[in-house]
């Protein structure tokens, strides 16, 4: 990593590490993400009432994230292979006791590919039942514009997120709400095929 002091951002507890990972780290960690997308592919979530999400999703670890017309929740398996998940790299685990210092272990990471017109609405990551660990995302490929703000509402701002860099939701903010306005296309050759994938490491359970 290039950097373990975060730079500081309008929201308190909201810390950011520009390309914590290097260009070599960020291979070694895309190649093993894009070797257990073969095990566990990508697919495309819908919410509780129906919707298609705009970006493709996957998980690493022993929970994983979904989304369908039963509701949110973290399960065991792949909602369409029925297998377990592929499990978390071991740089993953690194960043995540490395710069967020928490003690324990993180038992989910979402993977979400952006690509062409591709965003995430404003939301908060409220389906832990450990909301004191932190949320640590961490970003390769193509620049996202991300947006945040207070849990309660009120102002936002945005922050461009690069590959290799790492940003993560603690303290007062762990229920920040944020996404992602837009991916600028072109702005990474790192992903095949264009695009973001973000690695969002939560402690669900």
């Amino acid at each position: 990593m290039r950097a373990l002091e975060p730079v500081r951002t309008t929201l308190e507890g909201l810390h950011y590490w520009p390309t914590a990972l290097a260009e070599p780290a960020q291979i070694r960690l895309l190649d093993e993400v894009l070797a257990a997308v073969e095990r566990a592919p990508f697919y495309r979530p819908v919410t509780p009432g129906g919707r298609p999400l705009s970006v493709m999703m996957t998980n690493l670890g022993p929970l994983g994230w979904v989304s369908d017309h039963r509701g949110y929740r973290y399960q065991s398996t792949h909602p369409e292979t029925g297998e377990p998940w592929p499990p978390l790299p071991g740089a993953l685990l690194e960043l995540w006791r490395d710069l967020t210092g928490d003690p324990g272990r993180p038992d989910a990471c979402l993977v979400n590919l952006y690509r062409g017109q591709a965003r995430m609405g404003l939301h908060q990551d409220r389906d832990e039942t450990d909301m004191a660990a932190p949320v640590l995302s961490v970003s390769l490929g193509d620049t996202a514009v991300f947006r945040f703000g207070p849990a309660g509402g009120g102002k936002t701002a945005t922050l461009r997120l690069g590959s290799g860099d790492v940003c993560a939701l603690t303290g007062p903010a762990r229920l920040a709400r944020h996404g992602v306005d837009r991916v600028i296309a072109g702005s990474s050759r790192l992903v095949p095929g264009g695009g973001r994938i973000n690695l969002t490491l939560r402690r669900a359970r």
